[in-house]
């Protein structure tokens, strides 16, 4: 047997393993949901109901600390309390240009998407103080802040393409990577990857380029 012949063997009976072994664990679980009696479906269901009751209430809660909005922050000094408030924040740091502009329509998308982080803005000629203190000299910069520290940074295009033709949902796999936004089954970019789904960029519907190079603070 030649080794082609070998490794396609080696290959086919790790599949086979596999299946197997997902196969087994289905059978677990469908014999686990065959004995369930009605006592059982009835704490199933008033865990279900209690784990509803707790998202309703942190909503409520989100809501009132702003969250589902995309804010501008007129004084600096509030950023400290928004991070202290707020388990997740994302910030952008901007001036009015272009690459600016591309980023508050993404934000603007995710808050309401997202009620479970803040999104704020801040104009970073009048935040010498932050942008000082978090060494901010390019915009725009996204500052990343979990648990009110900040974790991580988005500077400009290069981790979106290097250009203002990014959509909403790789902007949204970035910021979920550093773990400020929570998306169901892990990064989007694995299950968007080989999909012929639109994405949707700031440029449709006939917006210009303007300013389009990113700036230094």
């Amino acid at each position: 047997m030649d080794a082609s012949a070998v490794v396609q063997k080696v290959v086919e009976e790790q599949v086979v393993r596999v299946a197997k072994a997902v196969e087994e664990q289905l059978d677990d679980q469908i014999a686990k949901l065959d004995n369930l009696d009605d006592d059982d479906f009835e704490r199933l269901r008033e865990q279900r109901l209690r784990h509803y009751k707790q998202l309703a209430d942190k909503k409520k809660q989100w809501a009132t600390l702003g969250h589902g909005e995309y804010s501008e922050v007129p004084v600096e000094k509030e950023f400290f309390s928004i991070v202290k408030a707020s388990d997740r924040v994302v910030a952008h740091f901007y001036r009015e240009n272009w690459p600016c502009k591309v980023v508050d329509k993404h934000l603007n998308i995710l808050a309401k998407q997202h009620m479970e982080t803040r999104f704020i803005k801040l104009n970073a000629e009048k935040s010498p103080f932050l942008t000082d203190r978090l060494k901010i000299v390019m915009l725009p910069t996204m500052a990343l802040v979990k648990n009110a520290k900040v974790v991580d940074y988005v500077v400009g295009f290069d981790e979106l393409g290097g250009t203002d033709e990014f959509s909403t949902e790789d902007l949204e796999d970035r910021l979920a990577k550093s773990g400020v936004l929570i998306v169901e089954d892990g990064p989007k970019s694995q299950l968007r990857s080989g999909s012929s789904r639109p994405k949707r960029t700031v440029r449709q519907g006939g917006a210009s380029s303007k300013d389009d190079d990113t700036d230094e603070d």
